[in-house]
């Protein structure tokens, strides 16, 4: 005899009731145990306070065409993206006409110029920078376009650049490896177009902040006289770029204090705050904040005489002090007058 438990013999999950117990169940009002799905949801809608809400309407025909139109679009956007790339990489591979007349090549380089904003514009999606960089972009990017006649040319592919590398270390690399950091050093350093500096100087904050690989390239190349020179420009807007991008570096990348107070960046710092005041001021009292804290050598410079950074401190915090819009700028001064100007002078902090 087969065991009870076995399969063959199984009992029922749920027996039905016998029928003197459903004539009871229905005698007292107790709705029976559903037998069936159907009869289960009616339970429980039935057993739900309040008036069941009326079944959905049907979906109408306008309302059916749009979501298919709707999801059409969105499995269709992305590769139409890549398409419009594929169109502007075209435009910006062909060669410049070489018997063209100045309207002609006035059109052509208009086209070049909407190419590269368009590209822009669909490389702030990361999957489309990816694409972009696999499509060979980049190459034509660094090869061609940073070094063009046309300053509008050269800014715009210098931007580009920067949109696609920022936060991105696949494409960071690839932008390294293709010598990109050095010919955008140059831009910042030397172009005669401010719009191209600055432009320059996002794209090497892209490639440097957060990227071993790019900051060492940067140190290799000069990078910090570069980047000190930018700051004495008379353009503002490259000003504040360029002395934030050094206070960010350092305070991310302490260890190369060392390597800018060898090369007087201290002195050089003091100097720029001795200028006419500018909101540039704020961020080269932060840097020079990041280039004295825990490190006595920075400590030791700026208490020089002869820089009289006490002093300058000094006047500058009574200056502030009644402008809540300086109020950073105002915390930095007394911060390095605290930790440069109110602890032991001797050798102690060495220790």
């Amino acid at each position: 005899m087969a065991d009870s438990g076995s399969g063959g013999n199984r009992l029922p999950l749920a027996l039905p009731p016998a029928p003197e117990e459903a004539s009871m169940s229905a005698s007292m009002g107790n709705p029976s145990h559903p037998h069936s799905l159907q009869g289960l949801l009616h339970m429980a809608v039935t057993a739900c306070p309040g008036d069941p809400e009326p079944p959905p309407e049907p979906m109408t025909e306008e309302r059916r065409q749009w979501l298919q139109e709707a999801m059409s679009a969105a499995f269709r956007g992305p590769r139409e993206e890549v398409e419009q790339m594929k169109s502007c990489l075209h435009a910006l591979g062909l060669p410049t006409p070489p018997t063209a007349g100045e309207a002609e090549l006035t059109a052509d380089q208009q086209e070049r110029e909407g190419a590269l904003e368009l590209l822009a514009d669909l490389c702030e999606n990361m999957d489309n920078a990816a694409d972009f960089c696999q499509l060979s972009g980049m190459h034509l990017l660094v090869g061609r376009y940073l070094e063009a006649g046309a300053e509008g040319l050269r800014w715009r592919a210098a931007h580009l650049i920067g949109t696609c590398s920022q936060n991105v270390a696949a494409i960071q690399e690839q932008v390294l490896g293709l010598g990109a950091l050095r010919k955008l050093l140059r831009l910042l350093d030397r172009d005669p177009c401010d719009t191209v500096r600055v432009k320059a100087l996002y794209a090497i904050s892209c490639l440097v902040r957060e990227q071993e690989a790019g900051l060492l390239q940067f140190l290799r190349l000069d990078g910090f006289s570069v980047l000190m020179r930018a700051m004495q420009r008379d353009v503002v807007k490259l000003k504040v770029k360029s002395a934030f991008l050094l206070q960010n570096l350092l305070v991310g990348r302490p260890e190369h204090k060392g390597t800018l107070c060898s090369m007087g960046m201290v002195q050089q710092l003091v100097a720029l705050i001795r200028t006419e005041h500018s909101p540039f001021h704020e961020h080269v009292l932060g840097a020079l904040c990041g280039l004295v804290t825990d490190f006595p050598q920075g400590i030791r410079e700026c208490r020089e005489p002869e820089l009289g950074l006490e002093e300058l401190l000094r006047h500058r915090c009574q200056l502030l002090q009644q402008h809540e819009e300086y109020q950073e700028e105002l915390e930095f001064c007394e911060k390095l007058l605290q930790v440069c100007f109110s602890s032991p002078t001797d050798d102690s902090m060495d220790r």
